[in-house]
């Protein structure tokens, strides 16, 4: 079996919801990170032979496949196929595994993968009536939630909770505390200031045209985060207590891409592989507990590749909420000191469909820079799934 040799990647800096992304369409992010892929890699873009990029709306400017649409925006020949995933959270993840599966079957030798997310222009929606000319339906925000519920799936307890509700839930069944979470959160913000202080993010993230100017900096980041302004928040969940808008990741915008190549495509072509991709693991789990799924989808990639977590030197989790990622490091028994030692989605933002591809990017850099054997990225997807991805450096 042929190994799958992630090289290059690059993402673009993650945007606030209508913040300095928002005059950018999601398609024109994920070209931007495509033809960057291209330029650091130095190849032929006709040598590409499928783009896979995730996306977690698809209901905009984001539809009839982002991942075709960004092949040809970037410029790449038209004979160079797409296809667009969905994972929701773990979208841009699934794009990356699925093309190392592919590379690792025989069936291609360089795939360029990753995923995109403007939450801030995903659109309105509304539901057509099943009669011909009766007045529209109702109407829907498809930044993030529920929208068009089966009846079926709603009459199920708890299966369309919320993503707020599911952090309650997790809080509840672990006995994590208010206190413990506006902490994590406030460690978050800290982690990502100092890693952009550092300059750690710099060789990750291509710059992004704008009216205003070139945006290069993660805007998620608040310097003057304090214990006390968290704990002056009110929970986003009616009776509960834990979760607020400043322990949970917000709604953002960005992109993110990495070249995923053969060991034959490596030698021929002079790339310079960054890791080896050792396994990819995706889980179902209850819906209400969704922010679980690291822990048992991680569980499963250790397994599968005789790894244990002794071994893993560096560690991406997604930060969804601080309630769940608590759950999972304690679950885990993680060394709280490699994950997320740049800060995570609390801090720097989560834009749903890019995410797990910039986990991925993040954590090469943390791997070479930190010399990481074996790293991992993994998170928690809605409707009770999770995915992880461990790479072993090269």
């Amino acid at each position: 079996m042929a190994e799958a040799y992630l090289v290059g990647g690059a993402r673009t800096p993650v945007g606030r919801y209508g913040g300095a992304l928002a005059t950018v369409r999601p398609d024109d992010l994920a070209a931007l990170v495509v033809g960057e892929v291209v330029r650091r890699a130095d190849i032929d873009p006709g040598l590409i032979e499928e783009i896979i990029f995730g996306a977690a709306t698809q209901a905009g400017e984001d539809n009839r496949n982002v991942a075709r649409m960004a092949g040809l925006l970037a410029g790449l020949p038209d004979h160079v196929p797409g296809i667009t995933v969905n994972r929701l959270c773990a979208s841009g993840m699934s794009a990356i595994t699925m093309a190392a599966q592919a590379i690792r079957a025989g069936d291609a030798d360089l795939m360029i993968a990753g995923g995109v997310e403007s939450m801030t222009r995903a659109p309105w929606v509304q539901a057509k009536p099943e009669r011909p000319w009766a007045k529209p339906g109702a109407q829907f925000d498809t930044s993030i939630g529920w929208r068009f519920v089966n009846p079926k799936l709603a009459a199920r307890d708890k299966a369309t909770f919320s993503m707020s509700e599911t952090a309650e839930e997790v809080a509840r069944l672990d006995g994590i505390t208010r206190l413990e979470a506006d902490a994590f959160a406030l460690r978050s913000h800290q982690r990502a200031a100092a890693a952009i202080d550092a300059g750690h993010f710099v060789d990750e993230i291509v710059g992004v045209p704008t009216k205003k100017g070139e945006v290069l900096v993660d805007e998620g980041p608040r310097r003057d985060t304090t214990l006390e302004g968290l704990a002056a928040l009110r929970p986003i969940v009616a009776g509960g207590s834990v979760v607020t808008a400043g322990n949970a990741s917000s709604l953002n915008d960005g992109s993110s891409a990495i070249l995923v190549a053969s060991g034959e495509a490596v030698k021929k072509y002079g790339l310079t592989p960054r890791a080896r991709v050792v396994v990819g693991a995706s889980v179902g789990l209850a819906p209400e507990i969704m922010g679980l799924g690291p822990v048992v989808a991680t569980q499963r990639a250790l397994e599968r590749s005789g790894l244990d977590i002794a071994d893993l030197g560096a560690i991406e989790l997604n930060e969804a909420f601080a309630t769940q990622s608590i759950a999972c490091i304690r679950r885990l028994g993680l060394d709280e000191e490699i994950v997320n030692r740049d800060g995570g989605a609390i801090a720097l933002g989560h834009p749903l469909g890019s995410s797990g591809a910039r986990l991925v990017v993040t954590l090469l850099a943390r791997m070479e820079r930190e010399n990481a054997g074996h790293g991992l990225a993994t998170m928690c997807i809605g409707v009770g799934q999770g995915s992880a991805l461990i790479l072993e450096r090269v």
